[in-house]
């Protein structure tokens, strides 16, 4: 018996679906035995599979709760005492939002609604910090750390949904 694809290479070996005979270049190993390139049929895992509709969804929560999170990070900053204790507020605002947009998209995951959720983030910290601050930053030293608690809010939002 010769390969179906490759004519000068004999084999012995068949695919496990279709019966076509297969040589070990032609050959992927399944969980039920040895298929050839076209049976096999290498596609995505469901979870990565994301249509449109649940990046609109993804978008319609990440833009509600970037809101909710920016106006309570705000209002929670101005009750905390020490400035370093808002990076706990920063990671709480990204863990919410990715947990809430992967809620809405039934658990996918992806690089599409990891962006969503990286802007939704940044959404939340710039409500945020211009209720807190308004156009003025302060110093340096505020600059820095502020910038600092949007990389962990991205990163926690992001951690989520990758």
């Amino acid at each position: 018996m010769r390969c179906a694809k490759h004519p000068k290479v004999e084999t012995n070996v068949t695919c496990s679906k279709c019966g076509k005979p297969i040589c070990p270049r032609c050959m992927i190993q399944t969980p039920v035995g040895m298929r050839c390139k076209e049976c096999a049929g290498n596609k995505k895992l469901p979870t990565y599979q994301v249509s449109p509709l649940y990046y609109l969804r993804a978008v319609g929560a990440g833009i509600g709760i970037a809101v909710a999170c920016g106006f309570a990070w705000w209002a929670l900053s101005m009750v905390l005492p020490f400035f370093l204790l808002r990076f706990l507020l920063a990671a709480g605002a990204g863990y919410a939002i990715g947990e809430v947009i992967s809620l809405s998209v039934n658990r996918k995951r992806g690089t599409g609604l990891s962006i969503v959720g990286g802007f939704s983030a940044a959404l939340s910290f710039a409500i945020a910090n211009m209720m807190i601050f308004g156009l003025a930053w302060g110093g340096l030293y505020t600059i820095i750390l502020s910038l600092l608690m949007l990389a962990l809010a991205v990163f926690m939002a992001v951690l989520r949904l990758r």
